[in-house]
């Protein structure tokens, strides 16, 4: 099992196909995973993206979009394990009681991150709407 495995779900009233457009725009990936690389390994275009993550973790990374209602669930996936000093594949190791402490620090860091990131583009694509009103 990986140090870090995140399951997170956010509903984000907007058109899931403008949610797939703004998913797939790479300078997103920058400011929501600063410290990692993505490479697209599967484009399910209106239904997510799934990466395979290098950097400070490797591993893989998915965003599903899953059409409910008037908007879509965003389901975000982080299965990965923190990388030693410059090389961004090797795994350490986190059986000892310091290394399962930072591991802890790391899964709270990286879901944190995730949840204002989720938080900000859902405050971007629903914009002005008051909840409640209808379709886009």
């Amino acid at each position: 099992m990986p140090v870090v495995d995140l399951v997170d779900e956010t509903f984000i009233v907007a058109p899931p196909a403008a949610l797939a457009a703004a998913l797939a725009e790479q300078r997103r990936w920058r400011v929501w995973w600063p410290d990692l690389t993505l490479d697209i390994f599967m484009d399910r275009g209106e239904q997510g993206i799934r990466w395979s993550v290098t950097g400070a973790l490797v591993g893989s990374c998915e965003v599903w979009l899953e059409p409910f209602g008037d908007g879509a669930i965003v389901h975000y996936y982080l299965r990965a394990d923190p990388t030693v000093g410059d090389t961004s594949t090797a795994r350490v190791l986190t059986d000892s009681p310091r290394g399962r402490r930072a591991a802890d620090r790391l899964r709270r860091r990286q879901a944190l991150r995730w949840k204002r990131s989720v938080w900000s583009w859902k405050r971007e694509m629903e914009g002005d709407r008051v909840p409640g009103t209808g379709l886009w």
